[in-house]
């Protein structure tokens, strides 16, 4: 690992401020930044401790929702019981990622940030990937891809967002609120994961001098069901292949008056499927309509090999999240 500097910070200001410093990165869990630090992926020249930051606390905000901080434990908050109570489905995400102790250690904000699993990212033996080098391309495009996207790729990064809780608050709409040098402001969250384009070594629109302080989950969707669902390899402890969040709200007539249907492991930022939520709407649960709304999500989805076979995993995914979250 290569040597760096280390600051506890004493407040967002004084945090925000060290960040300035080029080559800086925050300290949170540290249960992605730590192991990338030791392969050498990232070596950053400072990093800002913000463990001692009062931002582990979840509270309830005047409108109804929860306003939870950016230090708050993963297993926390998958605990709580206003989650438990009004966001099954961010409880269910969040308990369908990583290992107990992983959870346990792993921060919300953290949680946000996390990069990449892609094999030719994590390992520096690979020459090829733009992420990790600018310019050198893309070593899945033509490699071992079976872990990687099928939307919203780019000839530059085939690369997924691994996240679990990401898609869930893709789904329930949150909101990321942030502090930087300029003072706070807030990112919508469909807006704060990029896609790759020609610049996939940049995660999100964060800026390098931007701290996440909290993130806040709007109030519940009246009569909303929902339900997480994760295809992967082994139960116990992986990655997404595929997953669906579904929330749905039925009508008094029995047909569908709100959906929201977000997706993971199929793209560089969780997915919103915007095009399978039209496709629900109005319309009385139903396998067909289910189908038709799986095939409008992935009407774009591309394979390159390996990964072909998640194009009808998805599919199914999609169909099977919403028979659960609809049923009786």
């Amino acid at each position: 690992m290569k040597p760096f500097a280390y600051h506890r910070a004493g407040s967002a200001d004084d945090a925000v401020t060290i960040a300035a410093t080029p080559n800086t990165k925050f300290l949170g869990g540290g249960t992605n930044l730590i192991d990338l630090m030791k392969s050498g992926v990232e070596q950053p020249e400072r990093l800002v401790d913000v463990t001692r930051l009062p931002l582990a606390q979840i509270e309830e905000l005047p409108h109804g929702g929860l306003r939870v901080g950016a230090m708050v434990r993963n297993s926390t908050l998958a605990e709580d019981p206003r989650v438990e109570r009004h966001y099954p489905l961010l409880a269910e995400a969040l308990l369908a990622g990583a290992s107990p102790q992983l959870r346990n250690a792993a921060t919300v904000g953290g949680n946000l940030m996390q990069r990449t699993r892609c094999y030719y990212f994590t390992d520096p033996i690979f020459p090829h990937c733009n992420k990790r080098v600018p310019g050198s391309g893309c070593g899945a495009l033509h490699g071992f891809n079976r872990i990687h996207a099928i939307l919203g790729q780019s000839e530059g990064c085939i690369a997924v967002h691994p996240s679990d809780m990401c898609v869930a608050l893709a789904a329930l709409e949150a909101i990321v609120r942030v502090r930087g040098p300029k003072g706070e402001r807030e990112i919508l969250f469909a807006e704060f994961h990029r896609l790759p384009g020609e610049t996939p070594q940049r995660d999100t629109t964060l800026a390098a001098d931007e701290l996440i302080t909290a993130i806040d989950l709007p109030p519940p969707v009246p009569s909303a069901r929902a339900r997480y669902l994760k295809a992967r390899d082994r139960a116990s402890f992986s990655f997404a292949l595929v997953s669906v969040a579904a929330l749905v709200a039925l009508g008094p007539d029995g047909a569908i008056a709100q959906a929201r249907v977000a997706l993971g492991g199929v793209a560089h930022k969780p997915w919103r499927a915007k095009e399978a939520e039209e496709k629900l709407l109005r319309q009385k649960p139903a396998e067909q309509t289910f189908r038709a709304a799986a095939n409008a999500a992935l009407v774009n989805a591309k394979g390159y090999g390996d990964n072909d076979f998640k194009i009808e995993l998805a599919r199914r995914s999609i169909v099977r999240a919403l028979q659960q979250v609809t049923a009786a």
